[in-house]
């Protein structure tokens, strides 16, 4: 394991210890009476691996204290893996000699110590400005309309926009965001916040670097990078998908009571979320088994590389699409948007697809053999831990001990596996001195 993928694994199993170590004081549960193990370590890695799967109701459970507690994981979750993220790209970028402006994780340049410091320094400011602004519109709804009193909203503003931000899916109401399904004040904010988070730093530094620059320099660099144009066309469809498919879904399900506009919304937030944020503004045990089916298709591909989104990522779901494609018609390579794609990234990205796929079925298989509950409603949580979405059908809290510990052992997986995979892959390269004879197999 090469350094770089090992600091990522032990830093975020280092602030899992710590946060469950602080949450296992009686000062962290409102009873006093200290956490169980288990109830600390999942909502630790929970909380640091940015899912939003809980074990506890948060807001009951938790102390004013145990809430800021999570809360101050799910930033350092946040910044951590977008940090680390970006600056295994660059270690990655310098050691493979990559030449660009950004490739997949972060700007692929010379990894200076200048340069290093303006991606951490980068990433911070602009998580703090986001959060800053959706908190600030959170606030001044939760005080006005809701007459909150302002350290109340001031409070309620702050958690939710970090925990949209970073895709996280806690809130501090027992029924998440119900509550507001109709408040399109509260449901867009957190929809703008939850897309923004899993787009990924790197296309957010892109387009912002874009933005500001002058009319000449847009000139010379007409067009975004293969990997910014990919995330954020992808990310468009598939937003696009899973508001079509709840809207049409569960028009006369859970849906039924709403006015046209209501649906619309309600749609587009459930639409939204499997980006991977666990907020959910109507009961997903209510809902259709075809619409949970269309939901773990959505978070299992997750969404942008170097950002608060877990899953597989949109960028390796896309070059597996179009290596299917190449295939079908017959071509020698694999091109996407006029740029060929070497067949070691290829590899990169079916060896994630599978290996997700693997820890994705054998833990459902495991846990369906040893509880009583359905397909639909496992392979739903499974995916949920595992790509670090949070979104439940309720029965988190009911499963065994050792099913919860499954799920966090996914969760841990989900949010480390895809960067330490990837980074591990690139940066090891052995060549033979020879190749053996070839023989095909046949296929089909």
């Amino acid at each position: 394991m090469s350094s770089p993928v090992r600091v990522v694994a032990l830093s975020f199993a280092a602030a899992i210890v710590v946060g469950t170590v602080v949450l296992t004081l009686p000062v962290s549960v409102t009873s006093g009476s200290g956490a169980g193990v288990t109830e600390a370590v999942f909502t630790a890695t929970s909380a640091v691996c940015l899912t939003g799967l809980i074990v506890v109701d948060t807001p009951v459970y938790w102390s004013g204290l145990g809430q800021v507690v999570i809360l101050g994981l799910i930033q350092i979750g946040g910044l951590g893996i977008m940090t680390l993220a970006s600056l295994v790209g660059l270690v990655l970028a310098n050691r493979i000699g990559l030449k660009a402006r950004l490739n997949t994780t972060a700007e692929a340049r010379a990894a200076e110590l200048g340069q290093v410091r303006d991606v951490v320094i980068g990433v911070v400011r602009m998580s703090v400005l986001i959060e800053a602004l959706v908190a600030v519109a959170l606030m001044l709804r939760f005080a006005v309309g809701y007459e909150e009193p302002w350290w109340r909203a001031w409070w309620l503003g702050v958690f939710h926009a970090v925990s949209a931000f970073n895709n996280a899916g806690f809130a501090l109401y027992s029924d998440n965001m119900i509550g507001f399904a109709t408040d399109p004040w509260i449901c867009v904010p957190l929809m703008v916040a939850v897309v923004l988070g899993g787009l990924g730093f790197p296309v957010l530094f892109e387009v912002g670097r874009r933005v500001r620059h002058t009319r000449a320099q847009r000139r010379e660099h007409p067009r975004w990078s293969l990997h910014t144009r990919l995330t954020v066309y992808v990310t468009v469809i598939l937003l696009l998908v899973g508001f079509a498919a709840v809207l049409a879904l569960e028009w006369t399900r859970t849906l039924q009571s709403f006015g046209v506009a209501d649906k619309v919304l309600v749609a587009a937030f459930q639409g939204t979320m499997p980006r991977t944020a666990g907020f959910n503004s109507v009961d997903y045990a209510r809902m259709d088994e075809a619409t949970l089916l269309v939901t773990d298709v959505l978070m299992f591909i997750g969404g942008g590389s170097g950002g608060t989104a877990g899953g597989i990522k949109v960028t390796t779901f896309t070059l597996l699409l179009f290596v299917l494609i190449a295939e079908v018609r017959g071509e020698k390579s694999v091109t996407i948007l006029d740029r060929r794609v070497d067949t070691r990234v290829q590899r990169q990205a079916l060896a994630v697809a599978l290996i997700a796929i693997g820890l994705v079925m054998v833990s459902t298989i495991v846990l369906l053999a040893g509880t009583g509950f359905g397909l639909g409603q496992l392979l739903f949580e499974v995916t949920s831990a595992f790509a670090t979405v949070g979104l439940s059908t309720g029965i988190t809290a009911q499963l065994p001990g050792w099913g919860q510990w499954i799920l966090i052992g996914l969760m841990y997986l989900g949010r480390i596996g895809p960067i330490t995979m990837v980074s591990a892959l690139a940066a090891r390269q052995r060549g033979r001195r020879y190749d053996l004879p070839a023989e095909r197999p046949l296929i089909g």
